[in-house]
């Protein structure tokens, strides 16, 4: 949901990545959300939309440095992303989800794949 870095997200996604447009799926701390919510329904309807009706190839997770929406420490951020990651995976076994880490800096890191 942050602005502050939709950005630098789109831009290493596009620049990695061989496609041409990216959906955007936002929540505020996105990654606590999907690591230990339990009804993250409405999230998983957009994300179907996507991968189905958009034929979107690739999903990633992103946690970033000073999150309002989940304001935890960058090691539990990682552990979110896993365990989002994880989530996803055993929805959608054998899809190409990633989790991405988004630094101080604002520079996009692979947290897992």
């Amino acid at each position: 949901m942050d602005g502050r870095v939709q950005l630098p997200v789109l831009r290493w996604i596009l620049k990695k990545n061989d496609i041409d447009c990216v959906d955007v799926i936002t929540e505020a701390g996105m990654d606590g959300v999907l690591a230990g919510q339990k009804d993250i329904g409405e999230i998983l309807r957009s994300i179907n939309i996507s991968l189905k009706l958009n034929r979107s190839s690739k999903l990633f997770i992103v946690g970033h440095y000073d999150c309002r929406g989940n304001p935890v420490d960058k090691k539990k951020h990682r552990v979110h992303i896993v365990k989002a990651v994880k989530r996803l995976r055993a929805r959608w076994p054998g899809f190409d989800i990633t989790g991405l880490w988004v630094n101080r800096r604002w520079q996009v890191e692979v947290c897992c794949k």
